[in-house]
């Protein structure tokens, strides 16, 4: 089974979206909205000249966003959507771009250490997270419906939450956990590239 970081090697040299779950509101259930934004920042360039945007609603929990622009949000066929708690807003524009993959961020229970990590293709998702969800709509299904167009994949990227405590920001485990798998995605966003 290949690693960690020759998977997500292999996911970034194809069309991929990378959508950020959770709430920020309550601690390490912000994970994925958190990755998700820095994945954003690193490929902004103030140079470049900004392109259409399609904007969702900003809650105070940093609940949802979405920016399919027609520039990459880091790599050269990438986007970054931040939907927070309501993808089932978003996953329609996801698979209307024909991206060939899609993955879920998010903070999952997975039985790990606090700031483990695990990645998982959608029928492991069925397996471990089925119909029901902290999320308005399961990962499983939104794992569906994002392969249902026959030629997306659908993945999770998720860590294992230490708290999610209301008003709480990451924990220094899980933060230290997005570090390093920012630093990740940068490492190979750079050799994909070169």
């Amino acid at each position: 089974m290949p690693d960690l970081r020759e998977q997500l090697r292999q996911l970034l040299q194809v069309r991929v979206c990378l959508m950020g779950l959770g709430n920020v509101a309550y601690g390490d259930d912000g994970f994925g909205v958190r990755l998700a934004e820095g994945l954003k920042s690193e490929g902004r360039d103030p140079k470049a000249e900004r392109s259409p945007k399609c904007e969702g609603r900003r809650e105070n929990s940093g609940d949802s966003r979405l920016d399919i622009g027609l520039r990459p949000s880091f790599g050269l066929r990438s986007q970054v959507v931040i939907a927070g708690t309501t993808p089932d807003r978003f996953i329609g524009h996801v698979i209307q771009q024909g991206f060939d993959s899609l993955i879920f961020l998010d903070a999952v229970d997975f039985g790990g250490m606090p700031g483990s990590a695990i990645f998982l293709d959608s029928e492991q998702i069925s397996t471990r997270y089925p119909q029901i969800s902290t999320h308005k709509v399961s990962l499983e299904l939104l794992a569906k419906c994002a392969e249902a167009n026959g030629t997306t994949k659908a993945w999770l990227l998720g860590v294992q939450p230490e708290s999610l405590t209301p008003g709480a920001r990451l924990t220094p485990t899980v933060q230290a956990t997005l570090e390093v798998l920012l630093e990740l995605v940068r490492e190979i966003t750079t050799e994909v590239m070169a």
